[in-house]
């Protein structure tokens, strides 16, 4: 259990992606503070299964969009075990409008779920960090689109990219507190979300077409990915983002037997990925 001692708060975290990361987590050996918004009995069966891992949990009821409720996150997780070793910002919404269509409340909802979240819950972790000394991981979880284009979902990838260069930027100042921050970038998981896309086989053929590994991934991979970033074997990796998509970002631009893909093709798939 590489992670035994260490204590992790995750966003978003009793479901989807943010559930998976939770439990690996917890299955290296961390004491969890898991932050959430709706569905408490689902949190409440989260804690159960931490329990029977021999770690600790609690749950936090917290809306990240709001600066009050990330400080109130930080200092429950330092009242219950003393200090934040580990932030994973998972949290994260999508609306699925496109520049011409997207309204202010819209696109407010998105950055401040997604980009504002992120970033005052970096600040607040990183803070933590610093004042009980050892250093950190802060870890943010983006979406292939942080780098390219999905038509249709504008504001989602404008937060996605904003949180790149949160990850870059950061992981650049903190870096002399030994606080490293990484960014997690998923492809297409089987995730709640994505049931529509799922349940669809036709959709479902043009996806995994569109994969080189040829499916979706699950979100426990993801969480697997998150928490190697967490353990010391990624010790010197910083202000960066590792992304775990199945090979899809690099076909994106590759002509060859299996065919030229965009993210135009892939939009109109109804393609969803990111912090579920």
């Amino acid at each position: 259990m590489t992670l035994k001692g260490k204590v992790a708060v995750v966003t978003g975290g009793n479901s989807g992606i943010g559930k998976a990361v939770v439990l690996e987590l917890a299955r290296q050996g961390a004491n969890i503070v898991i932050d959430y918004v709706v569905h408490p009995e689902a949190t409440e069966e989260l804690e159960k299964q931490i329990a029977a891992l021999g770690d600790q949990s609690i749950g936090v009821l917290a809306d990240v969009s709001k600066v009050a409720d990330l400080e109130k996150l930080i200092g429950a997780a330092v009242r219950a075990f003393g200090r934040v070793d580990i932030m994973v910002n998972n949290a994260g919404v999508e609306t699925r409008t496109s520049v011409l269509d997207t309204t202010e409340a819209q696109y407010d909802k998105v950055m401040q779920i997604n980009l504002k979240s992120a970033f005052f819950g970096t600040q607040f972790a990183a803070r933590q960090m610093i004042k009980q000394g050892g250093g950190g991981r802060i870890i943010n979880i983006t979406s292939v689109h942080e780098d390219w284009p999905m038509p249709g979902n504008t504001a989602y990838c404008l937060s996605k990219g904003g949180m790149r260069m949160l990850t870059r930027t950061a992981g650049v100042e903190l870096a002399p507190h030994n606080i490293r921050v990484v960014a997690v970038g998923p492809g297409a998981v089987a995730t709640p979300i994505n049931l529509v896309t799922m349940k669809d086989p036709a959709l479902m053929q043009k996806l995994d077409a569109a994969i080189p590994m040829g499916r979706m991934a699950t979100p426990e991979e993801i969480g697997s990915v998150v928490a190697f970033l967490a353990g010391d074997g990624a010790s010197y990796i910083t202000a960066t983002t590792v992304f775990a998509d199945g090979g899809m970002s690099p076909s994106l631009s590759y002509s060859g037997p299996r065919a030229v893909w965009t993210s135009t093709t892939l939009a109109s798939s109804t393609f969803e990925s990111g912090s579920r």
